[in-house]
């Protein structure tokens, strides 16, 4: 009995090692398959991890505590109301594939100018409630440096950021059309790099010089510069300007780019079936 025992467990044994090994040779194929994208997915880790670096760098810098806290926090603040809105529109798409109605909205008598900018109010109001909460939590929790803040200067700032901000989001919400197993991840990506050149939690200073040049190119870039002057030095409306009119360049350009990019990606994602598509 045990000499017929033995070879069997070994047998089932080796079938369980033979299924993992399997596995993992699936899930390389897979990888291979696209490779590109983890590449991508790659630099979104990189990004990340360079932010907190730059961080360390930008306090190394700073002597004035209630500044550098109140600094950081705008950052935060602004942040997560300008990721609200491009997070929204990027995710467009994955939400109606997760609803099961996407087909539905995409077949509907309305125009995808109608049914984006629809989603970009939306986005709007909603990162405004979202980013007020925040706003009054801070505030019950850390001593914020804005006693002689200019907040309509820094409300007009942030108004029109939002503007370039949608224009962005509709560009990137076209991926996860043209790749249903990865783009929604490219979404994050984008986001991952705004974060990172657009000095969210340090002056652009610090970055290295082709980094601050693909900063000049990010309306994050300007929003936090002029909103950051607003509430900390109580600059002017009118001395904000200068961070203002790059805001309505790439506004202008992105907004209707975004529109055609996405309806090409439509186009394309119906003629090629990749509409209904999960993975």
């Amino acid at each position: 009995m045990q000499a017929v025992s033995v070879p069997q467990r070994r047998s089932q044994w080796m079938t369980e090692v033979i299924g993992a090994i399997g596995f993992i040779q699936r899930n390389y194929y897979l990888t291979k398959r696209y490779f590109l994208w983890e590449i991508v997915w790659l630099v979104y880790t990189t990004g990340n991890a360079m932010s907190i670096g730059f961080i360390g760098v930008a306090i190394d810098s700073q002597t004035d505590t209630n500044r550098l806290t109140t600094y950081l926090l705008i950052g935060a603040l602004v942040w997560s109301y300008l990721s609200m809105i491009f997070d929204i529109l990027s995710e467009t798409v994955a939400w109606e594939r997760w609803e099961g109605t996407i087909e539905y909205t995409f077949m509907s008598p309305v125009s995808r100018t109608t049914h984006l900018l629809g989603t970009s109010v939306y986005a709007v109001l909603y990162g405004i409630v979202r980013t007020a909460i925040i706003f009054v939590i801070f505030n019950i929790f850390f001593d914020l440096s804005i006693s002689n803040a200019n907040f309509a200067g820094a409300l007009l700032v942030l108004a029109v950021c939002s503007i370039s901000l949608i224009g962005f989001g509709m560009m990137t919400a076209v991926m996860p059309l043209i790749s249903p197993e990865k783009g929604q991840q490219v979404t994050m990506i984008v986001g991952s790099i705004l974060l990172l050149i657009s000095g969210v939690y340090y002056p652009i200073d610090v970055l290295p010089g082709w980094m601050q040049q693909l900063a000049r190119l990010s309306p994050v870039t300007y929003a936090l510069r002029g909103i950051r002057a607003a509430l900390l030095d109580g600059t002017p409306t009118s001395d904000l300007w200068g961070n203002i009119w790059p805001l309505l360049i790439i506004g202008a350009v992105t907004v209707p780019a975004g529109l055609m990019i996405f309806s090409a990606g439509e186009r394309f994602a119906k003629r090629t079936g990749r509409l209904k598509r999960n993975g």
